[in-house]
């Protein structure tokens, strides 16, 4: 582990925009499926994580000479400090930072939480964006999920967001819940279009060791591989129907309401991740900060290597829709593919996985489910 004020040493790919991520480690209770960090905490701690966070942001806002072209708050629930911690934090950012007049600027919502937040208030400040996380839109799979939250309360949130004026929210949708259904799903995927909102991130569950759901996974009834491959190209086919073109395997949105935080990531982009467990990705260099609020304190992160060469970005364009775009990877690296590559293409492009032409090459609906040991061949 080594002081933040190390890590910006070595070749670096410079970049006009970057995005910055804060990370809100506090919820109300852990949700059983869930390994992000995160603890439960008293009002005195969130002012006393606020102001800490403000340090860090000024921190790094003197570093970076960047463009910031998206701002994401995520945890954890960053709805739990409510409106005017969440302003407070943005206007450092904002004072800190070069934010661009354009900048996506997200808050992620626990519909717990949020029902009762001030979103006029947050839209004034300047966030534009809202990340709702509904999972489920039934009251069973809720319970089995662990959440706190009712559809009533994602109903009541996304109609406040609207009331306070926002137009870009998100909600998302888990697959592979504990009893979920084809006919459960669809309804789930309903009601986001009843809400109207203009983005869908829909995943599929993992059992993560450490979790809840991984100590009494042998009790629970989840569907086969077959099964939750089903719920997933149906999603696809049923999400697009209502409107929501898929651009990466898991993001769904009407068009022009792509993420564009999560489509820097992909896109091979550089960004600061700022809190305890937050990864960065900046001047080159892969560092994070540790799952502690005491280290986070001290300013120290942990060196994960060089970031951005060649198969990391083929790896994370194929994650996207749009998938390997040839030209910009030879503006990228001054070089062409391989041959060897594109036979490889080739091969899965004959069996259906892969899809492209001259130009490109990207996952179909099907690849996508297998993307992880197709990628490992081609790269």
């Amino acid at each position: 582990m080594v002081s933040a004020s190390k890590i910006l040493i070595g070749v670096f790919n410079m970049s006009d925009n970057i995005g910055v991520y804060i990370h809100i480690p506090f919820c109300r209770s852990k949700c059983y499926y869930c390994d992000f960090f995160s603890e439960k905490a008293k009002e005195e701690d969130f002012d006393k994580y606020t102001a800490l966070l403000k340090e860090r942001i000024k921190y790094w806002g003197n570093i970076s000479k960047e463009t910031v072209s998206s701002v994401y708050i995520g945890g954890g629930t960053p709805s739990i400090l409510g409106a005017e911690r969440l302003c407070d934090i943005l206007t450092a950012v904002e004072k800190s930072f070069k934010v661009s007049s354009e900048a996506e600027i997200t808050v992620e919502v626990n519909p717990e939480s949020g029902k009762s937040l001030d979103f006029n208030k947050l839209r004034k400040v300047g966030f534009n964006r809202i990340s709702i996380g509904m999972q489920s839109s039934h009251e069973s799979e809720l319970k089995a999920l662990g959440r706190i939250h009712s559809p009533e309360d994602v109903r009541i949130t996304v109609k406040a967001a609207k009331d306070g004026g926002f137009k870009n929210i998100s909600l998302d949708i888990m697959m592979g819940i504990p009893n979920q259904t084809l006919t459960s799903l669809k309804k789930s995927i309903d009601f986001c279009a009843f809400c109207g909102v203009t983005h869908v991130s829909s995943y599929i569950l993992k059992i993560e060791p450490g979790t809840k759901l991984y100590s009494e996974k042998e009790k629970l009834s989840l569907p086969s591989e077959d099964e939750t491959a089903e719920l997933y190209l149906s999603a696809v086919d049923y999400l697009e129907r209502l409107g929501y073109n898929q651009y990466e395997i898991s993001n769904f949105a009407v068009p022009t309401f792509e993420s564009r935080h999560n489509t820097l990531y992909w896109k091979c982009g550089e960004y600061i991740g700022i809190g305890p467990s937050a990864h960065s990705f900046y001047k080159g260099k892969r560092f994070h900060y540790e799952r502690d609020i005491k280290q986070f304190a001290e300013n120290i992160t942990v060196e994960d290597g060089t970031g951005g060469n060649e198969e990391e970005y083929i790896m994370l364009s194929l994650r996207l829709k749009t998938g390997l775009v040839f030209k910009e990877y030879e503006e990228r690296y001054n070089k062409v593919l391989s041959p060897v590559f594109k036979s490889k293409i080739k091969k899965y492009t004959e069996t259906g996985f892969l899809e492209g032409d001259d130009n490109h090459v990207c996952f179909t609906p099907k690849g996508f489910l297998v993307s992880n040991s197709i990628i490992c061949d081609l790269i």
